[in-house]
């Protein structure tokens, strides 16, 4: 499935090996880890509005979207860890990792999502913007990076949707 996004529910994942810059910065996002990143999981949901312009609808969005990532990213990274590997959970507002010591770097998951898909960015207010080939610039990306390997990330995720 590495590359392959599913689609559950409207929101999509996908399982990909880890960024050059997660594999070269490993360190110094997260400074407590002594295993290699071995799999990232992207996870895009849909938004109601486009996230170009800052709106209240948009803020709003945002929060609910993040709170939505973060039940979910916090269930996967319990399961991993119950396995025996590290799971990094990597808030989408700050790009910090929220189940372990931050490092001084921070994790850009537009850059991820353009890295993994090779979807088109654009930008507005300072901030990057995924244009996503079907939400256009309504899409809230976020990232989970594992010590485990793509094969058995695929099976947890798998695990975890049915």
């Amino acid at each position: 499935m590495s590359g392959v996004i599913q689609d559950q529910a409207r929101t999509q994942y996908s399982v990909h090996p880890p960024s050059q810059f997660v594999c070269n910065h490993r360190d110094k996002l997260l400074p407590d880890w002594v295993c290699p990143a071995r799999s990232m999981l992207i996870v895009l949901q849909p938004c109601e509005c486009d996230l170009h312009e800052r709106s209240p609808l948009a803020e709003m969005q945002k929060h609910k979207l993040r709170r939505q990532f973060l039940t979910f990213g916090y269930a996967i990274a319990a399961h991993i860890k119950d396995l025996g590997y590290s799971a990094a959970v990597f808030d989408p507002r700050t790009g910090l990792p929220l189940l372990t010591r931050p490092g001084v770097l921070r994790l850009d998951d537009v850059a991820i999502v353009q890295a993994a898909l090779g979807y088109q960015v654009t930008s507005s207010h300072g901030c990057s913007m995924i244009l996503h080939p079907t939400w256009g610039r309504a899409v809230y990306p976020s990232t989970i990076v594992s010590s485990v390997e793509l094969a058995s990330m695929e099976q947890i995720l798998s695990a975890m949707k049915a």
